[in-house]
């Protein structure tokens, strides 16, 4: 009797699972019948892709009191306002302007009724809200010269695309589609680039624009501990990558010095605020092989993102802002710090960076300010294409940078302020240019002072450092 209960209950149980099924499908619209695979779904992601630059057509821009000057020349008589009948009830309203020539109110017509769309009686122009001459520029695409057409808002940029189809762009990609393709572009066709698209920034950014040097708020010559002492606290804690209770226990152990941790936490921020311009602005002889990657650190309890580019033949650190989110202002603000410290932009500079789409988008921005590099990607942890194949030991220095900022950060368990991630990243960066030696460059330092290569120990190095630091940023205030 059991076991016809038990298949009995069976049966009615996958009754019930179709009648469901079918609900779904009638309430949801999506068929429901289709039982889950436990196979994972490969469905790769479309790649960043990013075109030229756009046609730019500029718009003429008329003074309407000059028009309105040569107008009384030529006939002998003011041009007068537009007269309104008293009764009318479509006005224009008392705040608009024409946008080519900027008259006032009293000068435009209600040109078709209420349907919006004005006459500007002094230069003739006829618009509307949405007007070509409200912009400042026109965006055509330089394939067929087609006006682009906004189709999304982002946080730093605007989107325009090409709807023409009798695009050559447009038309080049469908004939280049296999039969595969086209099949899968009718089901999936946001996962296939096929029209001219331009990214438009509005990120209040100005490229290549140096920061004047200025003296830290704390005098480093007035603090209570001997030069010495500053340069003993400083090789614990950033050489050695030891915590501050960390270097306050060994300065009071082996030493004998009493201090608290946070007291050297305050020499460190006084210390980075000092050094970071000098770093920034130093004269570096560099190379001609660049990579950048970012990784995590921790500020306030959240993760942040530190962008290092990197020198691969050279060793020398170019850039180092931390940032707490990892989008494209960040990745233009990385690449700018090492723009700036070039004597001159070589024609063939190219970056060797990740997958990530930043780092495209960045380019894209400097080129719109006639800044022009190459960004090679490599992709993923093996070699699925030649970008990959030929630049990956360059991406692996740039991880091996980060290891070693890793070993010395992992002491900190995180940061309580932004500030204070800047000035520990700010010291590494100096320890890692001017004070360590490097295996593969022989044993010297990336960057060859010979003030500071003469002196026999680690705490008068950073003693030396910060007074080089110091005079450099007198002289460029006094200059």
């Amino acid at each position: 009797m059991y076991p016809q209960i038990i298949t009995y209950l069976l049966t009615f149980i996958n009754y019930q699972e179709q009648m469901i099924r079918t609900l779904l499908t009638l309430l949801i619209g999506k068929s429901m019948f289709d039982k889950p695979t436990e196979q994972p779904v490969n469905k790769p992601y479309r790649k960043l892709q990013v075109d030229d630059l756009p046609i730019i057509e500029l718009l003429e821009n008329l003074d309407y009191q000059l028009l309105l000057t040569e107008y009384l020349e030529k006939n002998g008589k003011p041009l007068k306002p537009v007269q309104r009948r008293k009764n009318a009830k479509i006005s224009v309203p008392k705040s608009m302007n024409c946008p080519k020539c900027g008259a006032p109110s009293d000068y435009l017509y209600a040109n078709n009724g209420d349907k919006g769309q004005y006459l500007c009686k002094v230069c003739s122009c006829l618009f509307n809200d949405k007007s070509r001459y409200s912009k400042e520029a026109i965006l055509k695409c330089p394939h067929c010269s087609k006006t682009l057409e906004k189709i999304k808002e982002r946080k730093d940029f605007d989107v325009y695309k090409c709807k023409n189809n009798d695009c050559s762009y447009y038309q080049k990609k469908i004939n280049a589609m296999s039969s595969k393709e086209k099949k899968r572009f009718r089901k999936d066709p946001q996962a296939f680039k096929l029209r001219y698209i331009f990214r438009q920034f509005h990120i209040e950014f100005q490229p290549l624009s140096k920061d004047s040097p200025e003296l830290p708020r704390v005098d480093l010559s007035r603090i209570y501990a001997s030069p010495h002492t500053l340069g003993l606290i400083l090789t614990y804690h950033v050489n050695y990558g030891l915590s501050a209770r960390k270097t306050a226990a060994i300065m009071q152990d082996v030493h004998g010095v009493m201090i608290s941790h946070q007291t050297i936490l305050n020499y460190e921020n006084s210390v980075a605020l000092l050094l970071k311009p000098y770093v920034d602005h130093y004269p570096y002889d560099l190379s001609d092989q660049f990579c950048g990657d970012e990784t995590y650190i921790r500020v306030n309890g959240r993760w942040h993102y530190l962008f290092f580019f990197f020198d691969a033949v050279k060793k020398i650190i170019l850039s180092y802002p931390v940032s707490a989110n990892r989008d494209t202002a960040s990745a233009i603000r990385a690449i700018d710090e090492v723009l700036v410290k070039m004597k001159e932009i070589p024609k063939d500079l190219t970056f060797v960076v990740d997958g990530n789409p930043i780092y495209l988008l960045a380019q894209h921005f400097f080129a719109q300010h006639d800044i022009s590099f190459d960004v090679k990607q490599v992709i993923g942890l093996t070699n699925e294409d030649p970008v990959s194949t030929e630049y990956r030991p360059l991406k692996q220095i740039i991880e091996r940078l980060n290891r070693t900022f890793k070993g010395n950060y992992r002491s900190t368990h995180g940061f309580g302020s932004e500030k204070g991630s800047v000035s520990f990243v700010t010291l590494f960066v100096a320890y890692f240019n001017f004070l360590r030696p490097h295996a593969s460059l022989e044993g010297k330092v990336p960057v060859v002072n010979p003030q500071l290569q003469g002196l026999p120990t680690m705490p008068a190095r950073w003693t030396k450092l910060i007074e080089l630091a110091q005079q450099w940023i007198i002289e460029q205030q006094v200059a």
